[in-house]
């Protein structure tokens, strides 16, 4: 951030302390909503929310739509319900709905009767949480096929001022059944007499109302698409959604699947107050526990073998290591397969073939060097039976290293075919199993072979 920005910002800063609000208002006031939100993001809290109050209704609002669920909450904490009203009164009915679901539930229940488009923010409050229907917007163009492409020109122009970015426009029925679709350069190409029906494309790819929006971003990416239309289930047209809320909807999984994998709830915040923290942390943390509690009890049902050999205690925290490293790494790959498409549960295996065989490579090649680096120490140190505990060493990372794998590579898939999100795999299933069955398989190759 440059010197100047700064400055801009402790003077703010200072206008808002001192409650200058006439000042800051004027500051402000021909400012784009994204720089208001950079200096937001730049202040404290309190100030942020200082400033956000001082903004007229108008230019709140926009700021409102251009924030994130997180920060959009955090400045509508301390509102009161007129203030709301206002805000939510000058938003579309979609960045409406999403503001008044960060609400307190009684605070939802007082501002709907008071809103004038509490009809349209109720009807898309009853799509299914991250449905397809819950992030579309029914901000479009969509003209009847018998209209002239000369027709179709006003109407865009006619909608321009309201509609940020048009590059499709729909073909439907008198019932609003999805006919087709016109391009931009459809217009610009074709002679303006020409009908609609006769210009359009008549292969629209379009998605359930009720469709996780997961799959949604799959199938965009998948046909290259820059939006995607929304219908029911008789095929007629609801909305759509747009590339802004598409890129939302993958930065929001991807922290959704980054959590999962940190062995984090989804909703964990990094402003979350402490309650919150225990909250959403404690009980992913107790799992971690149970499997630490089960790996111990392996270890210490083991107590005699380890007191005849005590050098085998040294092995445990390297088995469990390449464990955790083998399976998380197969996981990780597996889940990004599954979030890009590219796997699936048929493919499961073929993959698990591959991936044992490159686990057999990689497992062989860690079990030379530990069972090399064992044989050595016994040359130099007093080890009992060094050849035969080198063996031991080897082998047990090597079935350590393949068992990982393979849980690593199927878990996340299986998860999937459950209904399962599979970025949950490296958060317990993956880290916690593998902890047990390393330390498992250590101690039987080492009581049948070395003991």
């Amino acid at each position: 951030m440059s010197s100047e920005n700064k400055t801009v910002i402790r003077q703010i800063g200072r206008l808002i302390k001192a409650g200058d609000r006439d000042r800051v208002r004027a500051i402000v006031r021909r400012w784009r909503p994204r720089d208001v939100i950079e200096l937001m993001v730049n202040l404290p809290l309190k100030r942020a929310r200082k400033l956000f109050f001082y903004m007229p209704a108008g230019a709140a609002a926009k700021v409102v739509a251009e924030l994130n669920d997180d920060f959009r909450a955090a400045l509508l904490e301390d509102a009161t319900i007129e203030r709301l009203v206002e805000i939510l009164d000058s938003l579309d009915p979609e960045t409406g709905a999403d503001a008044l679901e960060e609400l307190p539930e009684e605070v939802q229940e007082r501002l709907l009767p008071q809103l004038q488009r509490a009809n349209d923010i109720l009807e898309l409050k009853g799509y299914r949480e991250e449905s397809a229907g819950s992030i579309m917007t029914r901000k479009l163009v969509a003209v009847p096929p018998d209209w002239t492409l000369d027709q179709v020109v006003s109407e865009v122009r006619r909608n321009a001022s309201v509609i940020k970015k048009i590059s499709v426009i729909y073909v439907v029925d008198h019932e609003r059944h999805l006919l087709g679709y016109l391009k931009l350069r459809d217009l610009l190409l074709s002679p303006k007499e020409r009908r609609a029906a006769e210009a359009m494309r008549t292969d629209p790819i379009a998605v359930s109302s009720e469709m996780d929006q997961e799959e949604v971003v799959r199938i965009t990416l998948t046909h290259a698409l820059t939006s995607v239309p929304v219908v029911d289930g008789e095929r007629r047209l609801l909305g759509r959604i747009t590339s802004d809320e598409l890129q939302r909807v993958t930065r929001d999984e991807a922290e959704e699947d980054a959590h999962l994998m940190s062995g984090l709830s989804p909703e964990a915040r990094p402003d979350a107050p402490v309650f919150s923290i225990v909250k959403t942390r404690l009980p992913w943390l107790l799992a971690g526990l149970l499997g630490a509690t089960l790996s111990g009890t392996i270890v210490g049902s083991y107590e005699e073998e380890i007191a005849a050999a005590a050098i085998l205690a040294s092995f445990i925290p390297i088995v469990m290591s390449m464990a955790g490293n083998a399976g998380i790494q197969a996981a990780t790959v597996a889940i990004q397969g599954i979030a890009t498409g590219t796997l699936w549960i048929g493919d499961l295996p073929w993959r698990l073939g591959r991936e044992l065989l490159g686990a057999m490579v990689n497992g062989l090649t860690a079990a030379t060097v530990l069972a090399a680096v064992v044989f050595g120490l016994g040359l130099v140190i007093d080890l009992e039976s060094p050849l035969r505990l080198a063996g031991t060493a080897g082998l047990a990372l090597f079935c350590v290293t393949l068992l990982a794998v393979a849980m690593g590579a199927s878990v996340p898939m299986l998860l999937k075919h459950f209904g399962i999100d599979p970025a949950m795999a490296t958060g317990i299933f993956i880290t916690t199993g593998n902890d047990i069955i390393a330390v498992l398989v250590f101690f039987l190759v080492a009581t049948n072979l070395y003991l």
